[in-house]
């Protein structure tokens, strides 16, 4: 890799780091309520082991390394650099480093899925190592991953067979796509779930699934599908293969995950919580994700609580094949006063839906309200965090059941001091800049509850039996002809999509939250404006804002597009790109990228503001339309290709040039220094530490919570 291509694989200099707020929050807390989100808390972070292993093989002795520098100066980092002999500028790069692998809990960045390497240099690094043994013992244990860049194609997540990073298919480099996709194929047919397992190949052909779970054996009352291991696969692909079914992936950790969740359980304020954690107990134990989907029924009754959380292997976005889930977990305290306006959301969505371009027949027969709240984060485990949240995940109980949404407001108001806001024009910096929050704010509202809340999957939901009038089937309002495809039994969404799943619903999602901040009474719901639709009030200068944001949001995401490979490396991006791609090609001049002749540095949005009621409401409209409807009818084949075609970069434009000019004028991604929490034995009290938002305070933080 030549030195051009280099620079933008280094570690952010300097990331920015910012302190997660909680004290006032979690002060406000009875002592039961503070043991109850302290227990999961120690739960969710014992799983940040289960998460280096995910990301890479040397992440964990990346972390190990870091953490014995800390110890062996006791924080003392200047006395070690003189121990040491490097220089400030060494020292200063080797901080950065630290701090931005902490904050993605690995080398490859939570938000892009490529790696990241330090800014100083090879040798300074190994003087740092040789100042102590136990140092010096996990740098060597690296094999010198740290800095390797010589193969372009591992500096980004991906399938073996195209020689991307991958820990989801362990010492497997000879497996396929197709025998991934074969096996998930046979999981499927078996009822088995995929979420908390990893996939390895031998060389002899037989295939391991690897079962997250503190046991080491099969249940003794029987595993998820019964009590047999191992499987010889009668038909299909993999027809004469064994396939094997191993218990105890990340068993220790697992094991101390099981011991803290039982805690909480002890500590829940009612009988549904107390299932709730107990059913985690008994997934995280024997790896059974039948009882991991208990557990989500209990969370969705578990109305109003004071202390929010979820544990488990939920997103699937950094697995290629998109069905295997990072380990994650957060506990955070309800925001009352912002709550309500999200309350407000919930009571209005079943009025608001119908506005959504499409007929009831693709559309859930009845709006299971959920819980929306703003939620004050404590502790978020896992390579990120994000703004907001709509799980579970699985069709079958957000189908019929329910699901829930919570935004992290102490998240979405994190502020990043001296922050630059390159692509927006100069007129419009006042009011970009006054509205841009609250602006994430309702977008992330309309996203969760309205986006990940909406839609109907037409099913055959067992042999002969449907969700929908099979006589006389839906009339798609793309062709104005009946449906002809729809889910078989035991599909889901995930399964049926595979690896654009991710991407194509965050986008759907993305645009229903477009679409709906153009109705007025929606914005009212939220405290802008009085209903009435006036593009010069405040409501009309929040939606400018929206509008704005999305489309810069869109051309910013050009980082996480691998030119080498022609790939995404993030779903959100990829969904906010296609964004501006709809934007762009709305027509009548409602959005334009404004630079001088070839000359792209400088660029700025020049989006008509007068337009998006009109060109603007219209183009969201007929692009959410296409998406919703294909995904509904399973219609997988046109969907992808619409898809991916909205996504598709052009190399020499896109690609080159506007991509070279959002990677010279890229701000640092958020790293959020977390709070830890202290249980004194003899009181049952819980303390709180926070820790100063800087590279030290980050890896302070991080050592103590390993204590």
């Amino acid at each position: 890799m030549d030195a051009a291509d280099l620079k933008h694989y280094l570690a952010d200099s300097p990331p920015t780091i910012v302190r997660l707020e909680i004290e006032k929050h979690f002060d406000a807390l009875t002592d039961q309520q503070k043991r109850y989100a302290h227990f999961i808390s120690k739960a969710a972070f014992a799983g940040t082991r289960v998460v280096l292993r995910q990301i890479s093989p040397e992440s964990e002795a990346i972390y190990d390394f870091i953490l014995a520098l800390h110890k062996s100066s006791g924080g003392d980092w200047k006395a070690l650099q003189s121990k040491a002999g490097i220089s400030d500028e060494d020292l200063d790069y080797f901080l950065q480093y630290a701090g931005q692998f902490l904050g993605n809990n690995g080398n490859y960045k939570s938000f892009g899925d490529a790696k990241f390497i330090p800014r100083s240099s090879e040798s300074a690094i190994a003087a740092l190592a040789a100042t102590d043994a136990t140092a010096d013992k996990f740098y060597k244990a690296t094999n010198g991953a740290i800095f390797s860049h010589d193969r372009p194609s591992l500096m980004h997540l991906g399938y073996p067979e195209e020689g991307h990073m991958t820990t989801y298919y362990p010492d497997s480099p000879s497996i396929t796509k197709d025998e991934i996709d074969a096996v998930s194929a046979w999981m499927e047919k078996k009822g088995l779930l995929p979420e908390n397992t990893r996939l390895s190949k031998s060389s002899s052909g037989t295939f391991d699934i690897k079962i997250a779970s503190a046991d080491t054996s099969v249940p003794s009352e029987g595993g998820d599908i019964g009590k047999d291991a191992s499987f010889t696969v009668e038909e299909g692909p993999l027809a004469g293969k064994t396939i094997n079914l191993v218990y105890g992936d990340y068993s220790k950790e697992m094991a101390a995950i099981t011991e803290n969740i039982k805690k909480a359980a002890e500590n829940g304020a009612n009988e549904t919580q107390k299932n709730m954690y107990n059913a985690y107990a008994k997934s995280f134990k024997d790896g059974s994700l039948l009882a991991f989907k208990d557990s989500q029924r209990f969370w969705i009754r578990d109305k109003g609580p004071a202390v929010e959380s979820n544990i488990g292997f939920i997103e699937t976005y950094r697995d290629p094949a998109g069905v295997r889930g990072e380990w994650e977990g957060f506990a955070a305290v309800v925001n009352q006063e912002r709550t309500k306006a999200f309350g407000d959301l919930v009571s209005a969505a079943p009025d608001l839906i119908p506005k959504l371009p499409w007929s009831k027949e693709f559309e859930k027969d009845k709006f299971l309200a959920p819980d929306f709240t703003s939620l004050e984060v404590l502790t978020f485990a896992g390579s990120g965090i994000p703004a907001g949240i709509n799980i579970p995940n699985y069709d079958d109980i957000r189908q019929t059941e329910g699901f829930k949404n919570v935004s992290l407001g102490n998240v979405l108001s994190a502020k990043a001091p001296n922050e630059k806001i390159p692509f927006i024009a100069e007129k419009d910096l006042e009011i970009y800049r006054k509205y841009r929050d609250d602006a994430f704010e309702v977008q992330v509202g309309l996203h969760e509850l309205t986006g990940h809340g909406c839609g109907k999957l037409l099913q055959e939901t067992s042999a002969g039996e449907y969700n929908f009038d099979k006589a006389n089937p839906p009339v798609s309002p793309i062709t104005n002809k009946p449906i002809t495809t729809w889910y078989k039994p035991g599909q889901t969404w995930g399964s049926v999509f595979g690896s654009v799943a991710g991407a194509y619903e965050e986008c759907r999602a993305e645009l229903v939250a477009m679409f709906l901040s153009c109705d007025f009474p929606t914005l009212k719901i939220f405290g802008y404006g009085d209903g009435s639709e006036n593009m010069d009030g405040v409501a009309g200068d929040l939606l400018y804002a929206s509008y704005l944001s999305m489309a810069r949001a869109g051309l910013a995401s050009l980082e996480m597009w691998d030119p080498k490979s022609r790939k995404w490396g993030q779903p959100h991006s990829q969904a906010r790109f296609s964004i501006l791609q709809c934007f762009l090609q709305a027509g009548d001049d409602f959005c334009k990228l404004d630079y001088e002749g070839d000359n792209v540095e400088g660029l700025t949005i020049n989006l008509d503001r007068s337009k998006i009621l009109t060109v603007g409401r219209k183009a969201v409209g007929d692009y959410l339309q296409k998406l919703h409807v294909y995904k509904s009818t399973a219609d997988v084949q046109t969907g992808s290709d619409f898809f991916l075609g909205m996504t598709e970069v052009d190399p020499e434009f896109w690609g080159q040039k506007i991509r070279g000019e959002v990677l010279r004028v890229k701000q640092p991604r958020k790293v959020f220094v977390q709070a830890n929490t202290y249980l004194e034995e003899s009181t049952g009290k819980v303390s709180l530490k926070h820790y100063d938002a800087t590279l030290e305070g980050m890896i302070q933080s991080w050592a103590e919570r390993e204590v």
